[in-house]
């Protein structure tokens, strides 16, 4: 066959590179369906008002990936749907009363900022979803920590209060900490995708399923912040059970939606089963790092972002390490 031929039967694109009958259409459409449980019950805990707030953030996000496409005399790719996944996930990572007009400007810089720039689906350097709240957290810092309670919680009668992870920086004793059962339910303050951990486990569990996802960077993840945590407050002593807080820094805050949702990011995450592991643990050693040793009470983010710029060093590594292994040493 000459260069020719072969040069028509062959297709090079971006990733995710997924050998499945999946295409990118269909893996983001799960990734939708997986998102699901954590939107019904943001509507449950905090009403109407996230649910629209999701709404505008996925137009925003879909208007501003054709409008460049277009500007820009590129293809169109709204229908493969990775703007709708960037749009719920970042509106999933703000309180449920954050002004429309802010999270316009957080999608702008997700989809036109963050992702078309560097190239599109693929090229991007990081997770856009992180980079847009990280912007938004950096402008509007008042707006984006100001957490409406859940509508359910028994014993609140406040319109907004403390996160889990915000009590714990205050100083907060361990009777006066929200329960376990309310942190998995999602009955706190907080963002409004990411408190109900059993939301996101059921997403977590259909993303395995479908095999989007490896389980090998939420899992790493994950048990790096139980542990840290365990060892922490076991050394620590006072008030505080070791084994209670190691589940509390797991319910709280953003750890397990980011480890879901956003760690497993196919462009920014690693490709190989050993770089999944030490990127995981590494979102988790700097989530705890924040939260234990900074003055800012979540770090989940910003982990993944630090990470996210690690990953070709991981990668590079790994292969290297792999390489030399099987070739006794040659490179």
């Amino acid at each position: 066959m000459d260069n020719k031929s072969l040069t028509g039967t062959l297709s090079v694109s971006s990733a995710p590179h997924i050998v499945t009958k999946l295409d990118t259409a269909k893996t983001m459409q799960w990734v939708l369906i997986a998102l699901a449980p954590a939107f019904i019950m943001s509507i449950v805990n905090f009403g109407v008002r996230s649910a629209l707030l999701t709404i505008v953030c996925v137009a925003a996000c879909a208007f501003f990936e054709w409008g460049y496409e277009k500007i820009m005399h590129k293809d169109i790719t709204v229908g493969d749907f990775s703007a709708c996944v960037t749009g719920v996930i970042l509106a999933f990572n703000m309180p449920s009363n954050f002004p429309f007009w802010m999270a316009i400007i957080g999608c702008f810089t997700a989809i036109v900022v963050a992702k078309q720039l560097f190239g599109g689906i693929g090229r991007n350097f990081a997770n856009p979803a992180i980079v847009g709240r990280i912007v938004l957290l950096l402008s509007f810092t008042t707006q984006m920590t100001t957490w409406p309670v859940s509508k359910v919680h028994p014993a609140v009668d406040a319109a907004t209060g403390a996160t889990p992870m915000s009590f714990v920086n205050l100083g907060a004793t361990p009777k006066n900490l929200p329960a376990l059962s309310d942190m998995a339910l999602g009955f706190t303050g907080g963002a409004m995708g990411e408190v109900s951990a059993v939301a996101i486990l059921i997403g977590l569990i259909i993303l395995i399923w479908k095999k989007i996802i490896s389980p090998i960077i939420p899992c790493s993840m994950i048990a790096t912040i139980f542990v840290i945590a365990l060892i922490y407050y076991g050394v620590k002593g006072g008030d505080y059970s070791a084994l209670h807080m190691a589940m509390y820094h797991v319910l709280g805050g953003g750890a397990m939606f980011g480890a879901v949702f956003c760690a497993t990011d196919y462009a920014t995450s690693p490709n190989m089963k050993s770089a999944k592991l030490i990127y995981g643990i590494g979102c988790g050693a700097v989530t705890m790092v924040i939260r234990l040793m900074c003055s800012y009470p979540e770090g989940v983010s910003f982990a993944i972002l630090f990470m996210n710029v690690a990953t070709p060093l991981i990668d590079k590594y790994v292969e290297e390490r792999h390489f030399r292994k099987r070739f006794g040493g040659e490179k």
